[in-house]
This record gives structure tokens, sequence and C-alpha cells, in this order.
């Protein structure tokens, strides 16, 4: 039996560029949500939890449409000489991230709400700019929600399906990621590399569990404390 890992680590490529810009585009916007009274903050919320219930296959057929050729984005990046993103692995990561979105955003959003205005409030009486009161207070209070977020994106884009193999296909080495290389094997009835590929996911999926219900009782911990 041969088993080709290229998949496994596509994959988790995949899901580390993926946590990656989530951090860095998640965290600001948790943070716009925790704090402001802007009217549009409602329909920011519910557009960002938009994936939690929309089917993958809708959101994948709409980003294909976008991006594609003759898409508003796909014309944009066209024009820019970067070609079009689906089926490329670039493609994969903005999908990535706007499916995952909402298991980075939401988790990061608590935990600055939970902070409470008093520290930021005490930070102010300090001379603190709104940017220092963000850095070193709010982020370092606000951690164990952020590695919650982090590790829930993470796992979250591991095991993708619907949307990758709409926006990416499967392109070996570009954007056969395991859970379209499983799909794969079923398919073709090559048990023993799917039952290979299937129970590394089965524990992975495992030690992401138990990952959060110590970091949930950490939390708790230090809520107590």
């Amino acid at each position: 039996m041969s088993l080709d890992l290229t998949p496994v680590w596509l994959t988790l490529k995949l899901a580390t560029l993926t946590t990656a810009v989530l951090l860095v585009v998640g965290t600001p916007l948790a943070w716009w949500l925790s704090q402001t009274r802007s009217r549009l903050k409602q329909i920011v919320a519910t557009l960002v939890a938009l994936p939690l219930v929309l089917p993958p296959t809708v959101l994948g057929f709409y980003l294909l449409l976008l991006l594609g050729p003759h898409g508003p984005i796909g014309t944009l990046t066209e024009r820019l000489g970067l070609g079009t993103l689906p089926f490329t692995f670039a493609g994969l990561v903005v999908g990535s991230v706007l499916y995952s979105l909402p298991f980075m955003v939401q988790p990061v959003h608590n935990a600055f709400e939970a902070i409470g205005q008093r520290p930021l409030e005490v930070a102010a009486t300090l001379r603190a700019s709104p940017l220092a009161r963000f850095l070193d207070v709010a982020l370092p209070l606000a951690l164990p929600g952020l590695l919650t977020g982090a590790v829930l994106a993470f796992a979250h884009t591991v095991g993708e399906f619907g949307v990758i193999l709409m926006i990416g296909g499967n392109i070996p080495g570009e954007t056969k990621v395991l859970s379209v290389a499983i799909y794969d094997h079923v398919e073709s009835l090559e048990w023993a590399q799917a039952h290979w590929l299937a129970g590394g996911m089965v524990l992975f999926s495992f030690l992401v569990v138990l990952m959060m219900n110590l970091l949930g009782q950490r939390m708790r911990r230090i809520g107590h404390g």
C-alpha cells in the first residue's frame, strides 16, 4: 500500500496560513464589535456568523462567481496581473478565511467583552492611548480567547470539504487537501488508504477537543482566581 502524504502537508500549510490571516484580520474585527455602538454592528456580526449556517457549497458557489474571470474580484485580479483565484492554493486560503472567520471572531469577541470597561478606563486615566490600551491591556487579558479562536480556526480549516472542493477542485499538489484525498480514496474503493487518513483525522479531532477542554478549565480557574 502506498500512501501519498502530500495532501496532509498541504492541509497543514493551508490551516496555518488561514489561522495566521484570521488572527490578523479577526482580532481587530472582534475588538471593534466589542467596543462599537454603531448601527452597523448587528449587520457586521450577522455577516461574520453567516458561514455557521450557510451550506458550504453555497458559499463556495458564490465565491466562484466573485473570484472567477467574470466576477468583480476576478476581473480586478486579472487586471492586476494576478490571474484568477479559483482552483489555486491562494483561492483555497481566501475561501478558508471566509469560511472559518466566525470560529476566530466569536471566541475573541467574547473574550474582549468579558474584560469589561474597568481595566480600559484605568489605563485611560494613566494616559494610555487607545492603541496602547488595546495592545497592553485588552490583548493580554483576552489571550485565552485568542488561543481558543486560533485552535478552532485551525481545526475547522483542516476538516473543510465543501468550500474547498467548490473553490479549489481536486488538483494534486495544489488544491487536493486531506478531506478531498479521503473522498478520492473512498470513491476509488481504496479502503486502506482512506482508513489511514480518516483515522488520523479522528485522532486529530480528539486532541483538539481535549485541548479545548483543558483550555476551558484553565480559563475557569483564572476566572475564579
